[in-house]
């Protein structure tokens, strides 16, 4: 029987702000050096027989990231399913699971959330081969993670005889989670699934009939376009439930399968620091950074030097816009810290410097009354769409490559150390229509440089919910 990894894609990653925003989140960062968290989910059964296509659930609005990265590992062509809004994990896996079912057939399916991590690959595959005979005999299969200290931050799972689920409980204070290590049969809840299609359809219909009702009229609603499998907008009804409340917590066909392969959630900056590859002073690194006298800190820096002197136990993470310095002993305060900013309108919590786009990206590098300066990346043969701004004009200076420049009427090509001007009102496009990305600096300029004065006419990515480029 086919299996087909369902990567759960959605989620921000609050804790792990600045890093992770709104518009970024963890699974679409390289947080562990390398490639990004969806990316190592994507590779994680690669060499295992029998498996098939993967299925990539998400939010819409991470679509065309989402689709270079799996481009990147050479995982496309693969369905991406999108979702309107997010409404947890059971209703990703039941739509997952019926467009399987009208695809194919019945096939095991293997959800995994794209931001967890997992050292270990190869323990992971064979946990996996372990509970395949399992999920062919019609069992609901989670699998639980050994767990190496009384950790009050995960759901546990008690484990039976024959690896029967006894129990689920919620995370506990730290005497129970001391009580549960010592007692061996309790398992860190990972959010890993494995299960045939139909079983998993059968036992929803039984639980929650709403949610499947929920989920079928929002395929049929739904519509392709390249790539992407738009979820109908009747989604917005389906109720917000996750797989462990909706079903395993009520089944009798549940199992939990032992993991320990290093897995982590990826939870907070402390999972990082655990992680991550310790100097001689237990300090974890990553980027410019100098420390003196300074011991068991995760010391992050983006875009500048970060120097530490002196410090113990910190988290510093500097980013282009924004710097967070927190005590790793309270690295979930950084949620907090998240939803204060929002209250305070902050743009640093929704959208880093670096925007991407599925033409490539732009980057703020400074701004003032009345101009803002951008760099410009455009992928070959990518194009911004055809628009038009109200209230600014638009200079670009190329730095590398050819631009193709549509202005009125006009249409001529750009080249480095060249430049041009885009007058207010003006219709106009920028393509790149090389082999190299092109690259150029833009400086805005006018009464209102917000990103939502644009009006657009043709738009070859058939965008309707991004305002920019």
């Amino acid at each position: 029987m086919k299996l087909h990894p369902i990567i759960l894609c959605g989620g921000t990653g609050s804790r792990l702000w600045p890093l992770s925003r709104d518009e970024h989140p963890k699974q679409l960062l390289s947080l562990m050096g390398g490639r990004t968290l969806l990316q190592e989910t994507a590779l994680r059964m690669d060499g295992v027989p029998d498996v098939s296509t993967a299925f990539v659930v998400s939010n819409a609005q991470y679509r065309f990231l989402i689709a270079e990265q799996m481009r990147e590992i050479g995982k496309l062509p693969c369905p991406l399913l999108l979702e309107p809004v997010g409404r947890n994990t059971a209703p990703a896996l039941t739509i997952a699971a019926l467009k399987v079912l009208a695809e194919g057939g019945d096939a095991l399916l293997l959800a995994m959330p794209a931001d967890h991590a997992i050292k270990d690959r190869i323990a992971f595959q064979g946990a996996i081969e372990k509970a395949i005979p399992r999920a062919i005999e019609g069992r609901l299969v989670t699998f639980g993670v050994v767990p190496d200290r009384p950790e009050t931050g995960y759901g546990y799972i008690r484990r039976g005889p024959e690896d029967k689920i006894v129990e689920f409980v919620e995370k506990p204070d730290a005497k129970r989670a001391a009580r549960y290590l010592a007692a061996g049969d309790y398992l860190w809840n990972s959010g890993l699934f494995l299960m045939r299609a139909t079983v998993w359809v059968d036992e929803l219909r039984r639980y929650r009939p709403d949610i499947l009702a929920a989920c079928e009229r929002a395929l049929v609603e739904g519509r392709e376009d390249h790539d992407f499998i738009h979820i109908g907008p009747c989604f917005d009804d389906c109720p917000s439930e996750s797989i462990d409340y909706a079903v395993m917590e009520r089944t009798g066909l549940g199992a939990v399968i032992p993991l320990a392969a290093g897995w982590s959630d990826v939870g907070a900056f402390g999972a990082l620091w655990e992680l991550g590859d310790k100097d001689e002073s237990g300090n974890v690194v990553r980027g410019d950074v100098v420390a003196l006298g300074s011991q068991d800190n995760l010391l992050i820096a983006e875009s500048r030097l970060v120097a530490a002197v002196g410090v113990h136990n910190l988290i510093v993470v500097e980013t282009k816009d924004a710097v967070l310095v927190a005590d790793r002993a309270s690295p979930q305060s950084v949620k907090d810290l998240v939803l204060k900013l929002k209250g305070l309108a902050r743009s640093e919590c929704v959208a880093p410097s670096r925007v991407w786009r599925p033409w490539g990206f732009y980057e703020a590098l400074d701004s003032g009354a009345r101009f803002q300066v951008k760099r410009i990346m455009v992928r070959p043969q990518a194009a911004l769409s055809l628009q038009m701004h109200h209230h600014r004009a638009e200079h670009w200076v190329v730095v590398k490559g050819t631009a193709r420049v549509v202005r009125g009427d006009e249409e001529f090509l750009v080249t480095e150390n060249q430049s041009t001007y885009i007058p207010v009102g003006v219709r106009h496009r920028l393509e790149n229509p090389g082999i190299i990305p092109l690259e150029m600096i833009e400086v805005q300029s006018g009464s209102y440089l917000g990103e939502d004065d644009i009006t657009r006419f043709e738009d070859r990515y058939r965008r309707v919910d991004v305002t920019v480029g």
